[in-house]
């Protein structure tokens, strides 16, 4: 069972998650709530997982298909619900650049897969309410 560590290690909202292997991030609240911008906003780390989780599917499935992703880059984007406690994420916005002689149309199932059937993250995220969009650029390797 995937076990997490935390530890307060900076003034009084500023901490480090360590994993059952070692790995770390530091998380922190804004400066506007007493944080010291210490790390990470524990919120801002679903949307890198969702990248994480995502990007892991779609190098995948391409290397399947024998596509050739020399690079990959993605931006995450986020709108939180306004007014509430908790507030959750309403609405991602995935950009998705891959790097190769990649098939565009490879590349969107890739995606549609990832987001739709193979993303934990991405499923936790929807069933939380949150609308997860996405755009795929395939570009020319440089």
């Amino acid at each position: 069972m995937p076990t997490i560590q935390l530890s307060r290690v900076h003034g009084d909202f500023g901490f480090e998650a360590t994993d059952e292997n070692g790995h770390s991030i530091k998380m922190d609240s804004s400066p506007e709530s007493g944080g010291l911008n210490y790390g990470v906003r524990p919120m801002q780390t679903l949307l890198m997982g969702l990248g994480g989780c995502s990007a892991i599917d779609v190098i995948s499935i391409l290397k399947k298909q024998r596509q050739d992703v020399v690079d990959y880059k993605m931006t995450i984007s986020g709108e939180r619900e306004k007014g509430k406690e908790p507030s959750l994420w309403q609405s991602i916005n995935v950009e998705f650049h891959l790097y190769g002689t990649i098939d565009e149309d490879k590349a969107i199932r890739a995606v549609d897969l990832s987001i739709n059937k193979y993303c934990s993250v991405a499923a936790t995220l929807m069933g939380a309410g949150a609308k997860i969009t996405t755009q795929v650029f395939v570009h020319p390797a440089e």
